[in-house]
């Protein structure tokens, strides 16, 4: 089976219809998966159902401040974020950045200039080909390559699933509660759906099972949370 090509996943974040056209224009043509919200729910609620690997976020939003997006972000995320603003004094810079902004572009700029930005903050957050690779039993999962084997044959999770099956893998024979992986891989806001969880869960196993009512992978630990078997 040809191996699947993952581009890295861009949000644009900005109120302004004809910036994000615009940027969605020059960013095409193959180099990333692009998103696009145009309000700070919107942006969180992409952030979340995307698990974007880079965000491109505008300060000025008509629902809250970029700011503050950036603060609640971090709050379960480390995802970088590249702020494009038309603010350009040095006191909303360090306060973008010190609230956890990875880093800041003032409009108007190039678009050399940006996607040198872009390329420099992916290098420094992607996985990098000396990721590990696991192997448990008939798993084979490679980070670097985002490639899940099972005996041999390519399996085709959704981004959630293989972020569950990351979070699990790097952390094989430790019980991770509910809660802490609510967190990582849908945010706080996340943490009162357990339900989410549960119905992730069980699409993994059936992806990854013999029989998924006798897991060997992902093992339940009773009202606490699950735990993946160790190699």
């Amino acid at each position: 089976m040809p191996q699947q090509t993952h581009l890295p996943r861009l949000l644009i974040v900005d109120d302004e219809q004809a910036i994000r056209r615009f940027l969605t224009t020059a960013l095409e043509g193959g180099e990333f998966s692009l998103y696009q919200a145009a309000d700070g729910r919107a942006a969180l609620a992409a952030a979340v159902a995307v698990k974007p690997d880079i965000i491109l976020l505008d300060l000025g939003l008509p629902d809250m401040d970029g700011v503050e997006i950036i603060g609640r972000i971090r709050q379960w995320s480390q995802v970088p974020i590249i702020v494009l603003s038309v603010r350009d004094r040095e006191t909303d810079k360090v306060k973008a950045l010190d609230s956890g902004a990875d880093d800041y572009l003032t409009k108007p700029f190039g678009m050399g200039e940006l996607l040198a930005r872009i390329r420099a903050t992916l290098r420094r957050s992607l996985p990098q080909d000396s990721e590990p690779v696991y192997r448990i039993n008939e798993l084979e999962v490679d980070l670097a390559r985002r490639l899940v084997l099972l005996r041999g044959e390519e399996i085709s999770l959704t981004p959630t699933e293989y972020d569950l099956l990351r979070l699990f893998v790097t952390n094989a024979g430790k019980v991770l509660t509910h809660r802490q992986i609510l967190t990582q891989i849908w945010g706080v806001i996340y943490l009162e759906q357990p339900h989410i969880l549960r119905v992730n869960i069980s699409n993994l196993r059936h992806k990854l099972e013999k029989d998924a009512s006798r897991p060997r992978y992902i093992l339940t630990e009773t009202g606490v949370g699950y735990r993946f078997a160790a190699p």
